[in-house]
């Protein structure tokens, strides 16, 4: 069965053929009778009449049907040489949305629709291209220079000690860079979360604290640390992406003696995990952005972020249907709720 809208458009075009045809078949046959009549033609020859009446309705009938089809078909011509200009990867074209039927409309609505995202898509790919080409450059780069380095003989036993610490330093941020680009690919690409267990998610939680003590304890930072025991229903793997992010951060920003609490309380199948620091907080920019792809706040990139650890952390929340929202102040500190269901399977 053909659906309405294909049959209305159907209708239209049937309709603009029998007006054409209408028109150029009475509008000379009216003159000339009315010719007849007034005596402008007298003893008019009908084969002749007919012949010339025949000739005129086509005439008068190609030059309509030139008209109305320039102004029908004009969309569907525009819309022809938008897609070949698409096709070619120009995605900035747009099309005047007009046209006789509403179905047509429609077409060229969806068609612009369709370039804006793409023009949209291309942005971002390019703008990934270059991120990713400039993160891992850096480190490359600073690998390549210090082995160069290390090729002098002249160079003192301390020196060669820093220049390998940084071969080191550089080689690890290459490596977290990859793991996090490829399980953000990974997690962009998948709907349903995999190989769900019971953990203590608050046993966890303690172990990615003390996986980063060295960090913390040389900054001198205190930690106030109040959690349930919690039993969680979910992929262990996934959800540890979550607080470690989320707590290096913390360190990262958290100054000399500072402080880092970590909450956690589980109430009617809702676990939520709050962690703040006093560190050096953010303007309400910065928290607009925290949460996309390669955005460092620090453009210097002193901090030695890849831009990529809350993009992940945002994901795997989403993934496990919670949601992650953001308190800061500039020079006060930072809070992260985190919020996620905990419907155990048995």
């Amino acid at each position: 069965m053909k659906k309405i809208p294909d049959l209305k458009l159907s209708v239209l075009f049937i309709l603009l053929i029998f007006i054409i045809q209408s028109i150029s078949s009475s509008v000379f046959p009216l003159i000339t009778i009315i010719a007849i009549n007034l005596g402008y033609i007298k003893n008019p020859n009908p084969v002749i009449m007919l012949i010339f009446i025949l000739i005129t309705s086509i005439v008068i009938g190609v030059i309509l049907a030139k008209i109305i089809s320039k102004r029908v078909l004009k969309p569907i011509t525009d819309l022809n040489e938008a897609t070949k200009k698409v096709a070619k990867g120009d995605f900035n074209v747009q099309i005047e949305e007009i046209g006789i039927g509403k179905e047509i409309k429609e077409m060229i609505h969806s068609f612009n629709i369709m370039a804006k995202e793409l023009k949209n898509i291309e942005t971002f790919r390019n703008d990934f291209i270059s991120n990713v080409s400039h993160e891992f450059k850096t480190p490359l780069s600073a690998i390549e220079g210090y082995a160069t380095l290390l090729q002098d003989d002249s160079i003192s036993k301390s020196e060669r000690d820093n220049y390998i610490e940084r071969i080191i330093s550089s080689s690890k941020r290459l490596s977290t860079l990859s793991g996090n680009i490829l399980m953000i690919s990974k997690l962009e690409n998948q709907e349903i979360v995999l190989d769900k267990r019971m953990f203590s998610l608050d046993e966890q939680i303690r172990s990615c604290i003390l996986s980063l003590e060295h960090i913390w304890s040389e900054k001198n930072i205190s930690l106030d640390i109040d959690m349930d025991n919690v039993i969680f229903y979910g992929n262990k793997s996934m959800i540890s992406h979550i607080w470690f992010n989320i707590i290096s951060n913390a360190i990262k920003f958290t100054p000399n003696g500072g402080l880092i609490s970590v909450k956690l309380k589980n109430e009617n199948d809702l676990v939520t995990v709050v962690i703040s620091d006093t560190g050096i907080g953010m303007s309400e920019e910065i928290k607009n952005h925290i949460f996309e792809k390669f955005y460092c706040a620090d453009k210097s990139r002193t901090n030695s972020g890849n831009g990529l650890g809350l993009t992940l952390v945002k994901r795997v929340i989403e993934l496990c249907d919670g949601t992650i929202e953001v308190e800061s102040q500039k020079n006060i500190g930072t809070k992260f709720i985190v919020k996620l269901p905990n419907v155990a399977k048995t």
